[in-house]
């Protein structure tokens, strides 16, 4: 059951409550990327837990905005991580209303920055320990 529950994104494993985000958002970033920052705490339950915030003024068009949101839930799921709440945010812009949507060239650096974010937290869980 350990490992089939890993592949899903039920409601238990995000963060939709919005005092859940702001307890997270409290706390210093853990990690960055050219365009992310990912906050994170431990918390109480038996599994990670993941929220994702896409603000329109750093990715105007809506197609990709959800393509963040696909491509994060996808490595959220594939990650074996602590029980920690886990909340990536844009931070910079990805593109503009002039430029395509999404690209390969965009898609790839788009996963490999959430990749490095949710991987730095494999590797170290103890930093993020709340105060």
């Amino acid at each position: 059951m350990g490992d089939a529950r890993s592949q899903d994104y039920a409601r238990d494993r995000r963060i939709v409550k919005t005092d859940e985000f702001s307890s997270v958002f409290r706390l210093r970033p853990v990690y960055r990327t050219a365009h992310f920052v990912l906050y994170a705490r431990s918390n109480q339950l038996n599994q990670a837990r993941l929220g994702i915030v896409a603000a329109k003024r750093f990715a105007p068009r809506a197609v990709t905005r959800n393509t963040i949101k696909r491509i994060a839930r996808e490595l959220f799921r594939q990650s074996t991580l602590p029980a920690i709440d886990c909340i990536v945010r844009l931070s910079k812009p990805v593109n503009s209303k002039a430029e395509p949507a999404t690209t390969t060239k965009l898609k790839s650096v788009l996963r490999g920055e959430l990749a490095a974010l949710l991987g730095s937290q494999r590797a170290a869980p103890t930093s993020t320990e709340a105060r």
